[in-house]
């Protein structure tokens, strides 16, 4: 391990993915980072962490905490498979969700002219419309049995 180093990551027989801090870094704040990071304090071994629920994806989720830990500044070491700068694992694919395409059409759209917002155009308005002419036939009345005019 190198001098500085302030937290220290590994594996551990009975407690899986386990945690420690040394002298060099104050209790009070490396417990704040771990619990944190999910890791969970061991009754019988003080300053000994382990990871809660090391089934949900432990390696990850250790190489997620070592990572967090050294982009705060900390000298971290860990066992190699879990240290991500060690063990990059492949990245993963990235779904198209359309959300880039999306912005970069807004993008362009922001960035081009508008019609909206232009000159008027330079046609005349047009003209009132037209009135249709009568109609040349009378309408109909239908008369009902009662001898009265419109039904309704």
């Amino acid at each position: 391990m190198e001098p500085g180093t302030q937290f220290v990551f590994g594996t551990h027989k009975e407690h899986g993915f386990v945690a420690s801090f040394t002298s060099s870094m104050p209790s009070h704040l490396a417990q704040w980072f771990l619990l944190r990071e999910e890791f969970e304090p061991v009754p019988s071994q003080p300053g000994l962490f382990r990871l809660s629920e090391p089934e949900r994806d432990g390696p990850r989720r250790t190489r997620q905490a070592v990572h967090d830990l050294r982009r705060q500044g900390y000298a971290v070491h860990a066992d190699i498979a879990l240290d991500p700068a060690a063990s990059a694992s492949p990245p993963r694919p990235v779904l198209p969700n359309g959300l880039l395409e999306r912005r970069s059409r807004l993008a362009q759209a922001a960035a081009g002219r508008t019609t909206q917002r232009g000159t008027a155009p330079t046609t005349s308005p047009p003209s009132a419309r037209p009135i249709p002419p009568k109609p040349t036939y009378a309408p109909t009345v239908h008369l009902t049995a009662s001898g009265g005019g419109r039904s309704r």
